[in-house]
């Protein structure tokens, strides 16, 4: 593989961009284990190794279930998500495949069943920031690193 772009060396400022939109999503009053379950489908949908890592080891150290978190990928058919979480997992995976979906009008009902308004908008900016991170990181060919030192 050839060498990519390291854009946090050559556009620092692009990168720092994006430390104000993970700060409000921290403070916006969802669930934090909400927001790493959401991180961690949509780096699995997309193929980004480094995030997938990255997300996986954030949510142990938080303390979220190691078991219901190991089982996000398969959601749809695991008996430890709640009705909520599935709309929110839902709708991250009707945002990220967009392209495919169109985002239906069902699975934003489904999202409004469960959500209230700002809720949702801080849904739909979770998805948006991890979707732009995932594309930061599959692009410069970030990768998790073998051992990780605590």
């Amino acid at each position: 593989m050839s060498h990519r772009v390291e854009i946090k060396k050559v556009a620092p400022d692009a990168m720092k961009a994006f430390g104000p939109l993970d700060q409000y999503v921290g403070a916006c009053g969802l669930d934090r284990a909400l927001i790493d379950m959401l991180f961690m489908r949509i780096s699995q949908i997309n193929g980004c190794a480094y995030c997938v890592d990255l997300h996986w080891r954030d949510a142990m150290k938080a303390g979220d279930d190691a078991r219901k978190f190991n089982s996000i990928i398969t959601w749809r058919e695991a008996p430890f998500f709640s009705e909520r979480e599935r709309a929110a997992l839902n709708w991250a995976e009707s945002l990220t495949l967009v392209a495919d979906t169109g985002a239906p009008d069902a699975d934003y009902e489904e999202m409004k069943a469960h959500f209230s308004e700002k809720e949702i908008a801080d849904v739909t900016v979770v998805i948006a920031l991890m979707n732009a991170m995932n594309r930061l990181g599959i692009g410069q060919r970030l990768a998790p690193a073998i051992k990780v030192v605590s």
